[in-house]
């Protein structure tokens, strides 16, 4: 028997039921992924079951601990002066008429630098040795009055001889007062030629050829300055003059010579002399130190900076200075554990110089110091280390 098929009245009834289910079925679906996905417990739920979360290592720069001898040098500024400096003046009036020298030449000592008129002074001489001829012809004349007089015995007076013994006599003295004379001359007669007292570098000149100059003005010629060797006076704490004191007893301690920024090296010397009385208005001692000066590095007058090596402390625990940390309860540094993991330690430092720093107090040599990005550090910090070098020159270079 053949199936009835559905009437569409049939039809009709269902398709609101089709529509009802379709939209629960939607509806569900829904619900079920709010619920997995954007309910607030839905991340809780998730973090809960993953643990919580790692902080990522800080990236550090470190450097080891040393234990190595440390140079102590007292720092300070001072200014470089000739050696020897002669201010070259006249001795004898005239007019000048050549000027042997340059300006800023080095002259040698003896080298003539300057020549007066010397036709006045040589006419004096010239006289005088005049005079001296004619004292001894005198001379010669009375000598053989005398000889004549001797030879007449007893028919010559006793006074004739006495006399003439006294006119040789003086005739005898005059010459030598005409000696005398004649070295003066000769004297001023060589002060026309103004030769150079010392070896160095001769100034500006204060007067031109034709000038007339007298030995009475203050005014000098020229300035001549000794560079090599060449001096440096500059000042020390006068509560460090036991410790320099007891270096220079065991030999002349080393001073070197800095341009006054710091940065660059003039020259290497020796402590020569302490002053022999401290500046009581200012707490400091005045030192000289000499330096070889070959290329003239040093020149009189130039200020410089100037490091005094005092001691050198054996076996002293030293780090970079960037690995000390400032704070209000005082220094500190971080170090590096074997977990990677940052420590703090308080320290105490003595000196600082040349970017390393004496710790006395707080690490121990072969400790890793955290040198670079401290300031994301805490104690505890899970840490990345690169190694930073030793030497605090080469890590500026690097940081630029």
């Amino acid at each position: 028997m053949r199936a009835q098929e559905p009437t569409r009245a049939d039809m009709k009834k269902t398709r609101p039921i089709l529509w009802i289910l379709i939209i629960a079925a939607v509806a569900s679906a829904g619900y079920y992924g709010w619920q997995k996905f954007g309910s607030p417990n839905a991340g809780k739920t998730q973090t809960a079951q993953k643990g919580p979360p790692r902080a990522p290592a800080v990236p550090v720069s470190v450097a080891p601990v040393q234990k190595v001898d440390f140079p102590v040098y007292l720092t300070g500024l001072g200014t470089v002066q000739g050696f020897n400096t002669v201010q070259v003046r006249p001795r004898v009036d005239g007019q000048i008429d050549r000027i042997a020298f340059t300006e800023g030449q080095i002259v040698k000592e003896g080298e003539l630098l300057v020549s007066i008129d010397p036709r006045p002074y040589q006419a004096a001489l010239d006289q005088a040795k005049a005079k001296k001829a004619q004292d001894e012809a005198n001379l010669a004349n009375a000598n053989l009055e005398l000889q004549r007089a001797m030879k007449l015995g007893e028919f010559a007076t006793a006074q004739r001889v006495d006399t003439q013994r006294s006119t040789v006599a003086q005739l005898t003295a005059q010459i030598a007062a005409d000696d005398a004379a004649i070295s003066n001359a000769q004297t001023q007669l060589d002060y026309t030629q103004i030769k150079a007292p010392i070896t160095g570098v001769a100034g500006l000149r204060q007067v031109d050829v034709g000038n007339i100059v007298n030995a009475s003005t203050q005014t000098g010629i020229v300035t001549i300055s000794q560079v090599e060797p060449i001096s440096v006076i500059f000042t020390a704490p006068e509560d460090q003059l036991a410790y320099i004191s007891e270096g220079q007893k065991a030999g002349a301690l080393k001073v070197i010579a800095f341009t006054t920024d710091g940065k660059k090296t003039l020259a290497e010397g020796k402590l020569a002399v302490i002053n022999n009385q401290v500046d009581t208005t200012s707490g400091t001692i005045r030192l000289k130190a000499v330096f070889d000066n070959k290329d003239h590095t040093l020149w009189p007058g130039q200020s410089v900076s100037t490091r005094l090596l005092v001691r050198t402390l054996k076996d002293a625990t030293v780090v970079p200075d960037d690995a000390v940390q400032h704070s209000t309860n005082g220094l500190y540094a971080y170090t590096v554990n074997q977990d990677n993991k940052a420590e703090v330690h308080k320290v105490k430092v003595s000196y600082a110089i040349d970017g390393r720093s004496v710790v006395d107090e707080g690490l121990a040599p072969g400790q890793q110091v955290i040198t670079g990005g401290q300031f994301k550090v805490q104690p505890g910090s899970l840490v990345s280390t690169a190694v930073a070098s030793s030497d605090p020159a080469q890590n500026k270079v690097r940081q630029e």
